[in-house]
C-alpha cells in the first residue's frame, strides 16, 4: 500500500476542508465523549462507532472520523460533504481512500501548547490493526503513540539554528522541531515513512524540513546541528529467519548497540553547546547494572550526560510487550516469536531491559566538569518536561561553575512547586520522617534532616547559604563551619533539579 501523494494542490484543497469540517481533537472529543474516547484510546472503537452514529448526519467532522480515525466505509454522499473542495474523486488521487471509499491512511487531528502559542495539526500514517484486523506490516509507518508524546513533550523548544529529527517515521518530532528551528533536516531509513512525513508537513504548512533518506548519520555526514531529536528504532529484536523487522522499531542491530551508535554519531554532528535528546533501550545482562555499560558508551565521547530510566520490564515481558505491539495474538505465532526472543537474550545473558530518556550536551570549549547524571526516575511526572530539562542544564552550569565559598555566597529561594512534608508517631513532638516534595518536573523527593530542613526553610533569597549556617549553629548546637560544609554538596544537588533556585529564576 502506497503512502498519500504530496500533490500540493490536492493538499491545499484538503487543509481547506478540514479546517471547515472544525476536523479538531477538540471537537472529536465533543462528539463522542469521554468514556467513547477513553475506550478508543484501550483499542475499542464500538462505543466511539455508536456515538458518531447520528453526528454523521449533520456533521462533517463525524463523516471524517470514521473513514480516517476508525477506519470504516462511508457513503460516497457524506465524503463529499465532508470534502466539498477535495471532493470524492481528489481523495482517492492522494490516496486517503480507494474506489469504493475504504479509507487507505489513518489520518486524525492532533493538537498541543508549546513556548510557541497552541497549535492545531492533521497527522497521517499507516491504518493499525484495530481499522485493518491484521498484523502489521514490516514498512508500517507508525502514527502519534504514547513514545512520540513523550519525545515531543522532552523536547526544549529554545530556538536554534539547524535541528535534526534522526528517523522521522510519520515526521512529527520534526514538525515540532519546525516551530523553533529556522532548518529541520528529518532523515529516516524508510522511503514510505518519508513520503509520509513530506505529506504531513504540506498538510499543516511547514516549509522549513528537507527530508533525507539514509540510516543513522549517513544522510548528514559531516553537517553540524544545534538541536538532534531522535526516537530512533531501538527495539531489541532476534535478528533470524521468519522474525518480522519492523521499520519504525528495529534498526538492524543486535542488542542495545544502536543506542549505543546514536550517541556516537551524536557526538559527532551536534555543535559546540547543541544537544541531543532521544529515547532508548538497555540490556541488563547478568548482574551488570545497565547503567555501567551505558556509561561505557559516554565515556567514549565527549558528551555531558543526563540519562534518566523511567521503566524496567523483564526479558519475557518485554518479548510480550512487542510481540503484541506488531499485532500477534496469543496462539502458535506468539509462541513462536516469544521462544526466539527469549533464546536470543539469553544468549547475552540478558535479564531485563531499562527504557528512558537521554540528553545529551556538546561542551563548550575546557569549561568545568562534564555533567553525568544516571538516575531512575519511574514516578509520575508533570508536563512540559522540556522547560524543565532547559533549566536543570542551566541550573547545572551555574552552580558548576561556583567553587563552594562562592555557592556559599548565594542568595536562594525555594522552587514555588516545592512543599514540605513531615509525618509523625501519634504524640510525638518531633517529626519522624521529613521530604521536600517537588511539584513540577520528575516530581522529585529528597529527605531531609533536622539541619538541612532548616536550612533550605530559610532560603528565602535575603540571607545567603552561609549565613543562614551560621546562624542555625547555636540554634542547632553545631560548628558553623561543619554545618555548611556538610549542606553545601546537597544544596549544589537541590539547586541543579530545581528545588532551591538562583534569585534570576524565582
Amino acid at each position: 500500500m502506497d503512502a498519500p501523494r504530496s500533490d500540493v494542490h490536492l493538499i491545499a484543497l484538503l487543509r481547506s476542508d478540514l479546517l471547515e469540517a472544525d476536523f479538531t481533537v477538540a471537537h472529536l472529543g465533543e462528539l463522542w465523549g469521554e468514556d467513547a474516547a477513553a475506550a478508543l484510546h484501550r483499542g475499542h472503537r464500538v462505543p466511539a462507532i455508536r456515538a458518531l452514529g447520528h453526528a454523521i448526519r449533520f456533521d462533517p467532522a463525524a463523516v471524517l472520523a470514521r473513514a480516517f480515525v476508525l477506519g470504516l466505509p462511508v457513503a460516497a454522499a457524506d465524503l463529499a460533504r465532508a470534502l466539498p473542495s477535495l471532493g470524492v474523486a481528489g481523495a482517492e488521487q492522494l490516496g486517503l481512500c480507494d474506489d469504493i471509499l475504504t479509507p487507505l491512511v489513518d489520518l486524525r487531528p492532533y493538537s498541543f501548547t508549546d513556548a510557541w502559542g497552541e497549535a492545531n495539526w492533521w497527522i497521517a500514517s499507516d491504518l493499525g490493526e484495530l481499522s485493518t484486523g491484521r498484523e502489521l506490516s514490516e514498512n508500517h509507518v507508525l502514527g502519534v503513540g504514547g513514545a512520540s508524546l513523550t519525545l515531543s513533550g522532552l523536547m526544549i523548544d529554545s530556538s536554534a539554528r539547524s535541528t535534526l529529527d534522526l528517523g522521522t517515521g510519520c515526521g512529527i518530532q520534526a514538525l515540532h522541531a519546525s516551530r523553533h528551528s529556522g532548518r529541520v533536516i528529518a532523515t529516516d531509513i524508510s522511503e514510505r515513512a518519508l513520503d509520509y512525513a513530506r505529506f504531513n508537513a504540506a498538510l499543516n504548512g511547514v516549509t522549513n524540513i528537507e527530508f533525507r533518506f539514509g540510516s543513522l548519520f549517513e544522510p548528514v555526514v559531516g553537517e553540524l546541528f544545534d538541536h538532534i531529536v531522535s526516537n530512533p528504532p531501538f527495539v531489541i529484536t532476534p535478528r533470524g529467519e521468519g522474525i518480522p523487522a519492523y521499520e519504525y522499531r528495529d534498526g538492524g542491530l543486535v542488542g542495545d548497540a544502536l543506542v549505543a551508535e546514536v550517541i556516537a554519531g551524536a557526538a559527532q554532528h551536534l555543535r559546540p553547546g547543541g544537544i541531543a535528546q532521544l529515547l532508548g533501550n538497555w540490556e541488563y545482562r547478568g548482574t551488570q547494572d545497565a547503567f555501567d555499560r551505558v556509561s561505557g558508551w559516554l565515556d567514549a565521547t565527549d558528551l555531558d550526560a543526563w540519562i534518566v530510566e523511567r521503566e524496567v520490564q523483564d526479558a519475557a515481558l518485554y518479548a510480550e510487550t512487542w510481540i503484541r505491539d506488531g499485532g500477534t495474538l496469543a496462539g502458535a505465532e506468539f509462541d513462536r516469536l516469544s521462544e526466539a526472543w527469549l533464546v536470543d537474550f539469553e544468549g547475552r545473558d540478558v535479564m531485563r531491559v531499562g527504557f528512558g530518556y537521554l540528553t545529551l550536551r556538546k561542551p563548550v570549549g575546557l569549561r568545568g566538569p562534564r555533567l553525568r547524571r544516571l538516575e531512575r526516575l519511574d514516578g509520575p511526572v508533570a508536563t512540559g518536561l522540556g522547560a524543565h530539562v532547559a533549566t536543570t542544564l542551566s541550573a547545572y552550569d551555574w552552580q558548576a561553575s561556583l567553587d563552594d565559598h562562592a555557592l556559599s555566597r548565594a542568595l536562594l529561594t525555594v522552587a514555588p512547586d516545592v512543599t514540605e512534608e513531615r509525618h509523625y508517631w501519634p504524640g510525638d513532638e518531633h517529626p519522624a520522617v521529613m521530604n521536600l516534595k517537588q511539584g513540577g518536573g520528575f516530581a522529585r523527593s529528597y529527605p531531609l534532616d533536622t539541619a538541612l530542613a532548616a536550612v533550605v526553610g530559610a532560603c528565602d533569597g535575603e540571607l545567603s547559604v552561609a549565613a543562614i549556617c551560621a546562624a542555625l549553629g547555636d540554634l542547632l548546637e553545631a560548628v558553623a563551619g561543619a554545618l555548611l560544609a556538610e549542606v553545601l554538596p546537597v544544596v549544589r544537588e537541590l539547586v541543579t533539579v530545581g528545588v532551591l533556585q538562583r534569585p534570576e529564576v524565582g
